[in-house]
This record gives structure tokens, C-alpha cells and sequence, in this order.
């Protein structure tokens, strides 16, 4: 019976995988771009496989960014540039299009978002702190599951079960 979990288990795992990378490859477009959203300021990597041939350096063009220079990586076929979003960039979504030296030609797009300003709000707590009606919240429904616990123990050592 434990043997049986395990391959299914297995095999459903080998299918995951499986099917993650088939759906990566068709969606491939030949070029990539790190990381998926940027903020002004930052630096952008470029890289391409999609150069045919034993192409060396290739020329790009980020909308809004600049010139992008993309030499050899060290990897088969593999071209990377960098370029740094400029501060005064809108948010948005902006093309980049790189050209062969042998002919080709790929784009994709990159996106642009804001920092943000202070801290970020996630629920209860965090950067604000906890007020005291959070407090007695908290402490009411640790103390009602902790007795909660203990009847449920009793019961069981009552009726002679561990």
C-alpha cells in the first residue's frame, strides 16, 4: 500500500515537471529579460540565444532606456547586455528589440513600477505595530485553544485512552 502512494506520488510529480517545462518552451520568444519588473534605477540584463550562427555581439534598443550591447556570455550561443532604467521613467510596460549582426531580429518587453513609498501594510501588525484591542484578541484566543487542549486531554485520560 506504501509503495503504491509513493509511485503515484512520483508519477505525478514527473508529470508536473513535465508539463511546466513544456508550457516554458512555448512560450520562449528567444529573449530574456531580468528581472520580470523593474524600478528606475535599477539595472535590466538582456539576453538572447535567438543570434544564429557564431555571432559574438549583437545590438539592442530598450524603449525609453537606450542602447543595449549584448556580447558573449561564455554559454553556447547565449548573448547578454545590461542597461539601467532611467529615474525619470513612468510606470508602464516598454519594448526592447534586439538585432543580429547576422540578420535576426526578437523583441519582448519590460516593466516599470514604483517603489513603494514607506511600508507596506500586510493584515494585523507589521510595520505599524500592535494596538492593545489586538493584543487581547490574541491573548483571549491563545488562552480559549490552550483550554480547548486541555479538556480534550482530560476527556481521554478520563475514559482510559491515550
Amino acid at each position: 500500500m506504501r509503495s503504491t502512494r509513493v509511485l503515484v506520488v512520483g508519477a505525478m510529480v514527473v508529470i508536473a515537471c513535465g508539463w511546466q517545462s513544456v508550457a516554458t518552451a512555448a512560450d520562449e520568444s528567444g529573449i530574456g529579460v531580468s528581472p520580470d519588473v523593474a524600478f528606475p534605477g535599477s539595472t535590466v540584463t538582456v539576453s538572447t540565444t535567438a543570434c544564429e550562427g557564431d555571432v559574438a555581439y549583437a545590438k539592442g534598443q530598450a524603449e525609453y532606456a537606450g542602447q543595449i550591447h549584448l556580447t558573449e556570455t561564455g554559454h553556447d550561443g547565449e548573448l547578454a547586455g545590461d542597461f539601467t532604467v532611467p529615474d525619470d521613467i513612468k510606470d508602464g510596460v516598454y519594448d526592447i528589440t534586439v538585432k543580429c549582426l547576422t540578420g535576426g531580429r526578437v523583441e519582448t518587453s519590460y516593466q516599470v513600477a514604483r517603489r513603494p513609498d514607506g511600508a507596506v501594510h500586510g493584515g494585523f501588525g507589521g510595520a505599524t505595530g500592535l494596538n492593545g484591542t489586538e493584543v487581547v484578541i490574541g491573548s483571549a484566543l491563545l488562552a480559549g485553544a490552550s483550554a480547548i487542549g486541555l479538556i480534550a486531554m482530560r476527556r481521554r485520560a478520563d475514559s482510559g485512552s491515550v
